[in-house]
């Protein structure tokens, strides 16, 4: 396309324009986040609750496991996944007697990239949940004759999660953010395709400002409904 073509050219919806493959890409930024997101505040409650329970060879490898996620930067364990996993996967497999090729694609490595720091970061969050809630509540469950598990599951887990949730808004928002890393492993992600459109129509400008404008959206909305719920709770 022409350097000098309009915006409503660059923006169309039918052939040439960019309006469709920038909302693939979007989906694929949303989804990717969206699932990573959820796994990771699954891995991160286990992984909290790992560090304040007895066990205290298991309390270090989950104090191991966020000390290490939250040191190395997010594109190193994006390329350790990327080039790891198709290996470690094969040499699993080759111990139950498989010896073809296993290939892990780019968006599983960027769903499992994004759990493992949204884990990390979310534990922490949980952790500190966990210890804002008073002892007088742990002491009402036992009180009342429930089972640690009982008590865990309808007393403490519900109000850790009503204290987590401004901290959990922001593991989503970086969540968000460590998909953009993702275009280095060529998965078709908004950054992907905004960098393909800018270089095909000659505009980087336009289309990288068009993305600037579509996470800031993303995230202005993302923070609106995190605190509608925020507020929801606490009333609640």
């Amino acid at each position: 396309m022409d350097a000098g073509a309009s915006l409503a050219d660059l923006f169309a919806w039918g052939p040439g324009g960019w309006s469709k493959p920038l909302l693939i890409g979007l989906g694929v930024t949303v989804a990717c986040a969206t699932i990573g997101y959820v796994l990771g505040i699954a891995l991160g409650l286990a992984v909290a609750f790992a560090k304040l329970g007895g066990n205290r060879w298991l309390a270090g490898a989950a104090t191991l496991y966020t000390t290490v996620l939250r040191g190395v930067p997010p594109l190193l364990v994006i390329f350790l996944l990327f080039f790891g996993a198709n290996g470690a996967l094969m040499w699993v497999a080759g111990g139950f007697g498989y010896t073809g090729y296993i290939e892990v694609d780019a968006f599983t490595v960027g769903v499992m990239a994004v759990t493992l720091v949204a884990a990390a970061y979310s534990s922490e969050v949980f952790r500190g949940a966990h210890g804002a809630i008073p002892q007088g509540q742990f002491e009402a469950f036992a009180a009342l004759g429930l089972r640690p598990l009982a008590g865990l599951w309808t007393v403490v887990i519900p109000q850790m999660f009503r204290l987590a949730l401004p901290g959990l808004g922001n593991v989503w928002i970086l969540a968000m953010k460590e998909t953009t890393l993702l275009s280095v492993i060529s998965l078709a992600e908004l950054m992907r395709v905004v960098g393909l459109a800018g270089r095909t129509t000659g505009q980087p400008f336009v289309f990288y400002g068009a993305a600037a404008i579509i996470y800031m959206v993303l995230i202005a909305l993302s923070t609106r409904a995190f605190k509608a719920v925020e507020n929801r709770l606490r009333w609640a």
